[in-house]
């Protein structure tokens, strides 16, 4: 950090889990956001994703994060536990790797986008630490005039009077000072929530110059126009409006107006040309025509550019496109004099036209563009007429086009297009540079999304919750609504499976209007393709409201429906784009993104699209087949298990059956209660060692073979030595197998007779009717162990009120750290279950064994409780 002051510190310590990494980033983003460091977080939160993912994923320790802040910049060090012998140096021409292999990004990373970084190492810990310097501001006076005698002062009033007037995002008043009353005669709740409009006298001729509206959307603008004053007079100002956004992120504009003779107070000094013959150094032609201070943003240049250029040729219409990389097309970044929000980012053919003047890459002068229709696409239905454009050149590359236009023919020459070469030439330098640095933080920006989006995607194996993740992450970051349809197999039609707009209240009308028009069609080509059906529908419907409301007043009598239908119009009538979702080398559904009426994609955001959609379509395929395998091993599992219990005279039995984990393997445990013969009923509880198909099958098998050797009249001895054959003949696939077996014959007394074989399973517990617990079998060998067992059956009574428990090992073994409940454990808690019912006493051992630790069971749990009643209950 050198000989820098450290004005904060925060630091944070995340576990060695995955999870970790995504905490990780929260809390570097949050800390810098909150230290107004915004310049940087995404470069920190990429540096600081790759350096913890090192240390808990690929280390396998424990990271360490602390930020430092400084005036000039922030530095984040990430240590973790598992240090290297061998020190790099970064002079040392260390070779990082492929930056596309799994691991050892992040110091390539720190290469690349930190200021400084190092490596430094201890006995306990490896340290790697960044530096992210902010980007230099300019700083004190901006601009200045010279010293002047008072007589050549501007003259103002007495008292210089500045209304300060706040406009809110739908161009309503949200403010206005006392100045602002003084001047103008309006008591601050005479015109709070009205439009600016309806006081200002706009200089504005239709179709020309910009209006009001425009003026106030801008980041700034300065002039003159009128207010009327509440005598009915129009008051001359001078303006300087500022574009603002509160902390919530609302935008508003600012107004600071004084009477126009004061102008001199609020207005921009306007650079004097140096003289040359008293002053050595040279003027720099880029300010000469852009102005001191030149804005440090691209929009904010373009903006300038446009209206400089306007000015400089007496101009109605300026506008200015930049190309793209490949040079084959231009994109409209700034205009003045036409309307700028339906033009702003649309694309146009770099070659377009049919005569000399088509081509962007030479100067072009239009006499009159009705002569040449389409000459200039951008210009088509504005009512301009003459225009010249220029290109933007750097190094002979063609980087864009700046134009001006006339509503009058034969406006320019080329006279005038020499002029505006001349000063394109001058500042083609800057615009691209100020380009290729929006790009820059465009991509660092893109990188930090693609991270974050795929730890959210990869967070999730729920269908449902990855189509809603798919559409919160590009609305409204990328895009003003999103739909995304699915596609079952290769012969289903696609299916609107969700659809998402950033105003919650456009969602029904955008979905309605969606499920009236053929989906788009299932293309694997890679890439965005505009779909126009969305803004056709929309258009088509709300011409028919118009239709069936002309001659009336349509905002007052329209109904609802009407105006939903309006409302989705205008949502869809901009540009619409499908990307394919592509998994596994087939299209499983399509992405569709859209704008709102003549809005268009910047490519920047269609290719970030794109990538968003390849990392979603995989996400949604995993989703979709863990969702198959899901339903797969629930449907086997329950085909492992009796569809019912048999009603047994004289003897209550209830069984709960607990399956652990997600629902994604066939668990091993079973049980089942079935009639053997008139009078006799069979009873089972085993577990199958392991999960999955193999011990699914053995589970299978010992449930039906069961049933059949008992049905044939064999004892319980020789049904366990003869399932124990059929295990053992599995070979290879076999699992050995406990298992409780018993035969129950209901007396006449109203006791039950028992016989029962428990072949390495947890002992059957009895419960008599004064409390005492006593195991009711002895301990004999498990199955599919050993070829040749000899088994034998033991006989138990269970007197009225007595109750026989029987459960796999998920319930005996359940663990709370080193304790465990065991055997003594169950006797106990059964011990206080006397007087219950059969289905209350499996309840409260349920109960007994979930309570006992906090943590889910992490195995399955079988709970089979029979009881004789008293024969008052019978």
């Amino acid at each position: 950090m050198g000989s820098a002051v450290i004005t904060a510190r925060a630091a944070a310590t995340f576990d060695p889990v995955g999870r970790s990494v995504a905490t990780a980033r929260a809390f570097v983003r949050d800390t810098l956001q909150g230290w107004g460091y915004t310049d940087v977080v995404d470069d920190a939160v990429v540096l600081t994703s790759e350096l913890v993912t090192n240390a808990v994923v690929h280390a396998g320790t424990a990271a360490d994060v602390l930020c430092l802040r400084t005036e000039d910049g922030v530095r984040v060090e990430v240590s973790d536990h598992y240090p290297e012998r061998e020190i790099p140096l970064q002079s040392s021409g260390l070779d990082f790797g492929s930056p596309d292999r799994e691991g050892g990004r992040g110091l390539l990373l720190c290469a690349a986008l930190a200021s400084r970084w190092g490596v430094e190492y201890t006995p306990e810990h490896k340290h790697v630490w960044f530096q992210l310097d902010l980007p230099e501001r300019p700083v004190g006076i901006r601009s200045a005039g010279p010293v002047l005698p008072t007589a050549l002062l501007p003259v103002a009033d007495e008292r210089v009077r500045v209304a300060v007037v706040q406009i809110d995002g739908s161009g309503a008043i949200a403010s206005w000072n006392d100045d602002a009353a003084f001047l103008f005669g309006y008591a601050a709740d005479q015109v709070a929530g009205k439009q600016l409009t309806d006081f200002a006298a706009w200089p504005h001729t239709p179709g020309t110059s910009t209006g009001i509206a425009d003026a106030l959307r801008l980041s700034r603008w300065e002039g003159s126009y009128g207010i009327r004053g509440a005598d009915g007079r129009v008051i001359p100002v001078y303006a300087s409006h500022l574009r603002v956004r509160d902390t919530q992120g609302e935008p508003s504009t600012v107004c600071l107006l004084v009477r126009d003779h004061e102008r001199a107070v609020l207005q921009t000094p306007v650079r004097a040309p140096v003289d040359s013959a008293n002053d050595s150094r040279t003027a720099d032609p880029f300010e000469v025509f852009i102005g001191s201070p030149a804005p440090d943003d691209l929009d904010g240049l373009l903006q300038r550019t446009v209206e400089r250029a306007r000015d400089m040729l007496d101009a109605d219409a300026a506008f200015l496109l930049l190309a793209t990389d490949d040079e084959t097309e231009l994109e409209v970044r700034a205009t003045t004099g036409l309307p700028s929000a339906r033009q702003r980012f649309a694309r146009v053919p770099v070659e377009a036209g049919t005569n000399r003047y088509s081509s962007a890459r030479m100067p072009a002068v239009h006499e009159d563009l009705t002569a040449v229709p389409g000459a200039v696409p951008l210009l088509t239905d504005t009512g301009m007429r003459s225009v010249v454009t220029v290109p933007l050149k750097v190094e002979g590359r063609l980087t864009g086009s700046l134009g001006v236009a006339a509503e009058a023919a034969g406006r320019y020459s080329n006279e005038e297009a020499l002029r505006l070469q001349f000063a394109a030439d001058r500042i083609a330098l800057a615009v691209e540079s100020a380009r290729l640095g929006e790009l820059e933080r465009l991509r660092r920006g893109s990188l930090s999304f693609l991270v974050e989006a795929s730890d959210l995607l990869a967070g999730t194996l729920d269908r449902d919750q990855t189509l809603a993740l798919m559409a919160q992450m590009t609305v409204p970051t990328l895009a003003t609504w999103c739909a995304v349809y699915t596609i079952a197999d290769q012969l289903a039609e696609p299916y609107l499976s969700y659809v998402l707009h950033e105003d919650e209240e456009r969602i029904d009308g955008l979905k309605e209007l969606l499920a009236s028009i053929a989906p788009p069609d299932p293309v694997p080509t890679p890439g965005a393709r505009i779909w126009p059906a969305p803004a056709q529908a929309g258009h088509e419907a709300a011409l028919r409201v118009s239709t069936r409301t002309l001659g009336r007043d349509a905002p007052l009598s329209m109904g609802a429906a009407a105006r939903t239908t309006l409302e989705t119009a205008s949502a869809v009538g901009g540009e619409t784009v499908v990307l394919p979702l592509v998994a596994r080398n087939r299209v499983i559904g399509m992405l569709t993104l859209g704008k709102p009426s003549d809005e268009h994609f910047r490519q920047e955001i269609l290719e970030l699209a794109e990538d968003l959609s390849r990392r979603a379509a995989l996400a949604l395929d995993n989703a979709r087949l863990y969702s198959e395998r899901v339903a797969i091993s629930q449907s086997l599992q329950r085909s492992l298990l009796p569809p019912g219990l048999p009603d047994v005279p004289n003897v209550e039995i209830e069984v709960i059956y607990r399956a652990a984990g997600e629902g994604n393997e066939v668990g091993g445990d079973f049980y089942d209660v079935f009639p053997i013969r008139d009078g006799a009923y069979g009873f089972a509880i085993g577990d199958v060692c392991g999960t999955g198909p193999e011990a699914a099958a053995v589970t299978g098998l010992a449930r039906h073979a069961l049933r059949l050797l008992a049905r044939e009249g064999f004892g319980g001895p020789a049904v366990l030595e003869r399932l124990n054959a059929a295990i053992m003949d599995e070979g290879e696939r076999s699992r050995f197998l406990t298992l409780l077996y018993g035969e129950l014959w209901p007396q006449e007394d109203g006791s039950a007779l028992l016989k029962v074989v428990c072949a390495g399973h947890p002992l059957p517990l009895r419960l008599r009717q004064d409390g005492s617990v006593e195991a009711a079998a002895d301990p004999q060998p498990l199955l599919g162990v050993m070829d040749d067992l000899e088994l034998y059956e033991q006989e138990v009574t269970l007197e009225p009120g007595d109750v026989l428990l029987c459960v796999t090992d998920g319930v005996t073994e359940r663990r709370e750290g080193t304790r465990m409940l065991g055997d003594d454990g169950l006797a106990e808690v059964l011990s206080v279950c006397t007087g219950l019912t059969a289905g209350a006493v499996a309840g409260r051992i349920l109960r007994a064994v979930e309570r006992f630790a906090a943590e889910p069971a992490s195995d399955d749990m079988a709970i089979l409780a029979m009881r004789v009643p008293e024969p008052d209950n019978f």
